[in-house]
C-alpha cells in the first residue's frame, strides 16, 4: 500500500464521519470525469470508488489488469461483476460494506437527475444524498493543497518542461520549427521521450495571424509559427498525472508600437501578480489587481488570471475577479499566473508560469518567457 493515498482517503473517512455519511460513491467514467479517484487511489482509468466510514475502500475498475497494477485499494472488484451498471454496483457494496439501513449514501454531486432517481430507487433502504456541497467538492479542495508526495512529482514536471522551454527557445532562435503542427508535434515528442504521459491538454499553437484569439481554434495548423509579430504557445507536460502550464509569446520584429506596449504591460502585470503572492492572500485581490492595472491604459484581459494545476489542467485554487471567488493562498498551492491581451489586429501577447507558495514565499517552477527574435 501507497501511504499517500491511504493518506488521503483518511482525510476523506474523517470528513465521512463529520457528515454523517456511512459510504460514499465517486465516479470516473466518459461523461462524468473526476480525477479524484486517482488521487486517491493511483488508478488512472476509469472506475467507481466507494468509501465507508469504517475506513474501507472498494475499486471497480474498468481494466482490471491495470488496477491490479496501479491502484492502491482495500479491494478491487472489476465493473464486469457488476453487469457493468453503477447502479448494481453501489448497491454492491452497501451489501458488502454492511451499511446499516437508514444510512445516508452519497453519490457524485454531477449525477443526473434521471439516474439520481435509480440510484433511490435501487437504494430504498437508505438515505441517498446528492448535494453540490458534498464529498466532491471536500475533495477538490483537499487536493488544492499539494502534499509532499504531490510537490516531488511537481519537481520533475517542472524540470521537464523546463528542458523542453530550452529546446523550444532554440528552435525558434534557429527556424528549426516553422509551423504550428511542427511545434506542437516537438513537444509531444520531447515530453514522452523524457517520461511523460504526453501534455496536459492539446497545445494551443498561433502564429501571428491567429494569436489575437485567447485559445486559437484549432488549437494548431499547419499555418507559420514564429513568423514577424507575435505567436502565442500555450501547453502542458503531463508527468504521473499531474501536468504543468505554461505559456511563451514568441515576438519577431519589426514590431509594431502597440504590440511593444502589450509586451510590456504583459510583462509588468505579471511582476505585479506575482509580488502578490504570500500566504492568506485572497486570489481575487491579485487578480482585481491586474484587471485595475490593465484599465489604468484603457486595455482589459479578457480571462481569469490564473488558476490552480494538479490531476487536471484547471483545478483549484481559483485566481480571477469574480465576485463569488473567495480562496485564500496557502503554503502548498500551485497556481498559474497568466497575463494576456488580445487584439484583431496586432495579435497577442500571453505569458504563464506555474508558481508554487511556499512557508517563505513563492517559487516560480517553470521558466517561460517572452522570446524576441
Amino acid at each position: 500500500m501507497n501511504s499517500c493515498y491511504e493518506a488521503r482517503r483518511e482525510r476523506i473517512y474523517d470528513w465521512m464521519a463529520q457528515e454523517g455519511i456511512a459510504l460514499v460513491m465517486f465516479e470516473d467514467t466518459e461523461g462524468r470525469r473526476d480525477t479524484s479517484i486517482r488521487w486517491m487511489t493511483g488508478h488512472p482509468g476509469d472506475a467507481l470508488l466507494f468509501l465507508a466510514v469504517d475506513k474501507r475502500s472498494l475499486l471497480v475498475p474498468w481494466d482490471i489488469n491495470m488496477a491490479k497494477l496501479l491502484a492502491d485499494t482495500d479491494m478491487v472488484v472489476p465493473y464486469t461483476e457488476f453487469e457493468r451498471s453503477s447502479v448494481t454496483a453501489i448497491r454492491s457494496a452497501a451489501e458488502y460494506f454492511k451499511i446499516p439501513f437508514g444510512s445516508r449514501i452519497e453519490i457524485p454531486s454531477v449525477t443526473p437527475y434521471v439516474v439520481f432517481l435509480k440510484y433511490v430507487e435501487a437504494l430504498m433502504d437508505f438515505d441517498v444524498v446528492c448535494r453540490e456541497w458534498g464529498a466532491t467538492e471536500e475533495v477538490a479542495e483537499l487536493r488544492a493543497v499539494k502534499d509532499s508526495a504531490e510537490l516531488e512529482i511537481y519537481e520533475t514536471a517542472s524540470s521537464i518542461t523546463n528542458e523542453v522551454i530550452t529546446l523550444l527557445e532554440g528552435e525558434f532562435k534557429s527556424g528549426g520549427l516553422k509551423t504550428e503542427t511542427d511545434v506542437a508535434l516537438f513537444i509531444e515528442a520531447e515530453a514522452r521521450k523524457r517520461g511523460c504521459e504526453g501534455t496536459g491538454f492539446e497545445t494551443i499553437a498561433a502564429g501571428p495571424s491567429r494569436s489575437f484569439g485567447i485559445h486559437a481554434f484549432p488549437t494548431y495548423t499547419g499555418g507559420p509559427f514564429g513568423g514577424q509579430g507575435l505567436s502565442v504557445l500555450d501547453f502542458g507536460l503531463k508527468y504521473k498525472g499531474y501536468t504543468t502550464d505554461v505559456t511563451i509569446t514568441v515576438a519577431k520584429g519589426p514590431l509594431t508600437k502597440p504590440q511593444e506596449t502589450m509586451l510590456a504591460m504583459v510583462e509588468k502585470a505579471y511582476t505585479l501578480a506575482l509580488e502578490m503572492v504570500k500566504d492568506g492572500v485572497y486570489t481575487r485581490d491579485i487578480a482585481v489587481a491586474v484587471d485595475n492595472f490593465f484599465r489604468k491604459s484603457k486595455k482589459a484581459m479578457p480571462h481569469a488570471l490564473g488558476h490552480g494545476i494538479g490531476l487536471q489542467a484547471h483545478e483549484a485554487p481559483a485566481v480571477r475577479s469574480r465576485q463569488d471567488n473567495q480562496w485564500q493562498l496557502r503554503p502548498g498551492m500551485i497556481i498559474t499566473l497568466e497575463p494576456g491581451l488580445y487584439d484583431p489586429e496586432h495579435g497577442g501577447c500571453r505569458l504563464e508560469n506555474d508558481v508554487l507558495l511556499t512557508e517563505s514565499g513563492p517559487r516560480v517552477l517553470t521558466k517561460a518567457a517572452i522570446v524576441r527574435l
